[in-house]
């Protein structure tokens, strides 16, 4: 199955390239709402789970003994830029566990701002562990290993106590198998696992719904989407697509981008879970699809406040080093037309 063209990039008014891609809208009970491509194709949903991830976090008592509130919950669920006060809230939670930045196990990774590059170089630091993007979602599996009795050591191992937790969440929320044969690294070397978008999308409205959930589930799922809306600048930083999108939207939707070309988002009020998968794995051309369907379907006048707000969200600017505009990213003309059924 091909999947069709769902975001274009022009220049002047020439189309000059097109991002192909597939779409899958679920309700807590499965129903496929809205389908566009290839839904059952196993993807890597990459960092777009991890709200899944951090469920051990709250369930194995870990973020309420050692004191967590929103801003450590998001930043559990967060792929940062690493920003100072990432940095900062990720060794604080390592040390609320009596641990330090040297158990991480995510690798270096120097900042994404050239600002907090330049501060490091000036320091003469190097990049740490402690700035990679995924040191927040780290921070929690470590707090997680030790209020479970584990051993922290080796805890990125598929084997390990914990996480075999957090491959057995991502297996209960999305119903789909974590199997070995559709297994690899991700780039913070945790497991990572191929699962249709399908099957995400029903984990991202159970995460809003809780259908299918235990109680104490529910409560966690909830707990992790109310500090992504108290705190969306813990989840990505300055200038970032899922930040700006939960400054604008705050409660009405969860959003979380993965690597090559995934996001995810979950909608309370409409009870809908959201996964989609950009083919050529280009970030840009997620964004932009995401905040169409988020649009779409929350029903948003782009003649409201809000609206105007998420305008440049649906359709950004291009601009040249000079600054002078050259083109747009824009949802192609087919891709507006199928989403008509999801609002």
């Amino acid at each position: 199955m091909s999947n069709p063209v769902l975001v274009e990039v022009t220049r002047g008014t020439v189309v000059e390239s097109r991002h192909t891609g597939a779409v899958a809208v679920v309700d807590g009970d499965g129903h496929v709402v809205l389908a566009i491509g290839d839904i059952d194709r196993p993807v890597f949903p990459r960092s777009a789970v991890k709200a899944f991830q951090a469920l051990p976090l709250i369930e194995s008592g870990a973020a309420d003994r050692f004191g967590f509130g929103a801003s450590e919950l998001a930043l559990a669920i967060s792929s940062h830029n690493g920003e100072r006060r990432h940095v900062d809230t990720a060794r604080a939670m390592l040390a609320a566990a009596g641990l330090d930045e040297g158990c991480l196990e995510c690798g270096a990774q120097w900042p994404s701002s050239p600002k907090d590059q330049a501060t490091l170089h000036r320091m003469g630091a190097p990049a740490g562990r402690i700035h990679n993007n995924c040191s927040g979602k780290h921070a929690g599996f470590l707090c997680a290993a030790v209020a479970m009795g584990a051993d922290p050591a080796g805890y990125v191992k598929a084997q390990q106590p914990l996480m075999r937790e957090v491959i057995a969440a991502g297996e209960a929320m999305t119903g789909a198998p974590h199997a070995a044969d559709l297994s690899g690294t991700d780039g913070c070397s945790i497991p990572t696992f191929a699962v249709p978008l399908r099957a995400i999308a029903h984990g991202f409205a159970r995460f809003v719904t809780g259908t299918g959930l235990t109680p104490a589930r529910k409560a966690a799922c909830d707990r992790l989407r109310a500090a992504a809306a108290a705190e969306p600048f813990q989840v990505a930083g300055t200038g970032r697509f899922c930040t700006r999108a939960m400054e604008i939207l705050g409660a009405r939707a969860f959003v979380k981008t993965g690597a090559e070309g995934v996001f995810t988002a979950a909608l309370p009020e409409q009870g809908l879970g959201i996964a989609l998968k950009i083919d050529d794995g280009a970030a840009r051309a997620a964004e932009v699809a995401v905040a169409a369907l988020l649009v779409d379907i929350l029903g948003i006048d782009a003649e409201d406040p809000v609206g105007r707000r998420m305008a440049p969200l649906v359709r950004p600017e291009i601009r040249s080093w000079a600054g002078e505009p050259c083109g747009h990213l824009r949802p192609s003309a087919g891709y507006t037309t199928a989403l008509k059924p999801a609002a």
